[in-house]
């Protein structure tokens, strides 16, 4: 069962640093792209992935194709993408050991949660990190 309780959430969310958010949106008004800014002004460093603007700067990252092509380990990869998308970036996470799998809002794959469980990460579904952070009163991410 995914993590969904408010403990286990804002457990992730004051523990994680670096954030891989796949299906990143150079459109501003995007819900990927409003999210991306609101991590990064709360301290984390988010990563995006979209296959579409790799090698772009977005928000003053560098555009990455895929989560094997991340300069960094990252602890949570965030998933912007329909829920019939997610199996093979649930399927990375878990072959580069990323802690954390995070599907948006909407982005349910209850096969695909069970897997990454299974393989020893967390996973939470149907939630967003920009409304999690304010109703938890996690703070700003500390530098250091």
């Amino acid at each position: 069962m995914p993590s969904q309780t408010p403990e286990a959430i804002r457990a992730i969310l004051t523990s994680i640093r670096t954030i891989a958010l796949v299906g990143a949106s150079n459109k501003s008004h995007r819900p990927s792209h409003e999210v991306m800014a609101y991590l990064q002004g709360r301290g984390y460093r988010v990563i995006p992935v979209s296959p579409r603007l790799a090698g772009q700067q977005l928000l003053g990252e560098t555009v990455y194709a895929d989560l094997k092509s991340l300069p960094e380990p990252v602890d949570m990869v965030e998933l912007f993408l329909a829920p019939e998308r997610t199996g093979p970036i649930i399927d990375a996470a878990i072959e580069f050991n990323i802690p954390v799998v995070w599907m948006q809002v909407g982005v349910i794959n209850e096969q695909g949660a069970r897997k990454a469980e299974a393989a020893g990460l967390t996973v939470v579904m149907d939630r967003c990190p920009k409304q999690e952070i304010p109703r938890l009163g996690v703070p700003p991410v500390s530098r250091g």
